[in-house]
């Protein structure tokens, strides 16, 4: 397991929770809980593209690391 796959989890579960709250912002006319759904997924989105870069520099390590023996 990658040690990005905590972060693409994590990011995962913010932009759905994000999509909920916005969503209920927006039936129940609460502007307020809808900005924070925007917010949250926002927050998984950073999360999600850490987790894919820190995959990519294990990748580029192990590249390294092999070349290198």
């Amino acid at each position: 397991m990658g040690s990005g796959s905590k972060d693409r989890a994590e990011g995962k579960w913010d932009k759905a929770k994000g999509k909920v709250k916005e969503t209920v912002g927006e039936v129940t006319d609460d502007r307020s809980l809808e900005a924070e759904g925007r917010k949250d997924q926002a927050k998984g989105k950073g999360k999600e593209a850490l987790g894919h870069a820190k995959d990519a520099v294990d990748k580029a390590k192990e590249s390294v690391k092999d070349a290198l023996d």
